[in-house]
């Protein structure tokens, strides 16, 4: 006999439904430790999960007009807003953990957002990379993206906008590269797509490097604008490769 996923999950950990299928939904859930990706799957009534803890927000700065946070992996950008009450200034996709920024001030968001489209925003990701990058990479490749209902897809195209992304090596370990990535545009899915496109994808990213893995290791990890700088710190699911992030010295990156 086969049940749903997400009803077993209920069951074992003692939560209702809606529960069960938003862990599930996040990318909490595993089973036979590969991420269970349909909360709605036929499974074996003797299945047994591992469910991996939400991490909570952590705020890094805050003052009368933003509040600079480390979104962890699994969550959406929204739910932060809604958290924080304060409107996003960007957005990182839910897969993606770091620095996310929010206004409180509708007047200097909306001076923010014209830094943005001037290109004068200083941004940088850390990623864990698929292969050995052997030396630095820029990727100056046009994206065109279409969206559908809540879903965003981009492939690199002619038709496209302009989007410059270049990638740093830090460490190489196990065939995998950790990597800084700094981007001057902000394209949708754009360091995931340039990164695949030059094949070294984001490991744990399934849509265009076509890699599962546990999470998607990809990391918001700088921002400067006006006169503000952040940075966000990386989690400890980024050593799973062998990096000891204890020798890199991220002040001097």
């Amino acid at each position: 006999m086969k049940e749903k996923a997400y009803k077993l999950l209920a069951l074992q950990e003692k939560i209702s439904n809606s529960k069960a299928k938003e862990l599930i939904d996040r990318g909490l859930v595993f089973y036979k430790n590969e991420k269970l990706k349909l909360a709605r799957e036929l499974l074996s009534k003797s299945a047994k999960f591992v469910v991996k803890e939400q991490k909570k927000i952590e705020i890094i700065f805050e003052d009368e007009k933003i509040i600079a946070v480390n979104k962890p992996f699994a969550m959406l950008s929204e739910e932060v807003e809604k958290s924080l009450q304060a409107r996003l200034l960007n957005r990182l996709d839910k897969e993606t953990s770091g620095l996310l920024l929010l206004c409180k001030n509708e007047d200097f968001r909306l001076k923010c957002i014209n830094e943005f489209k001037k290109q004068n925003v200083y941004k940088s990701y850390i990623a864990v990379l698929n292969g050995i990058v052997p030396e630095v990479l820029e990727i100056d490749e046009p994206i065109l993206v279409k969206k559908t209902q809540n879903k965003a897809f981009a492939k690199i195209s002619k038709e496209g906008q302009s989007a410059y992304t270049k990638i740093i090596p830090l460490m190489i370990n196990a065939k995998k590269t950790l990597a800084k990535i700094i981007i001057k545009t902000g394209r949708t899915h754009q360091i995931r797509l340039h990164t695949a496109f030059a094949g070294y994808g984001v490991v744990g990213d399934e849509r265009y490097a076509k890699i599962p893995s546990q999470r998607m290791y990809l990391h918001s990890f700088e921002c400067a604008i006006f006169d503000y700088r952040f940075r966000a710190d990386l989690d400890e699911s980024f050593e799973k490769f062998g990096f000891e992030l204890k020798n890199l010295n991220f002040k001097d990156l």
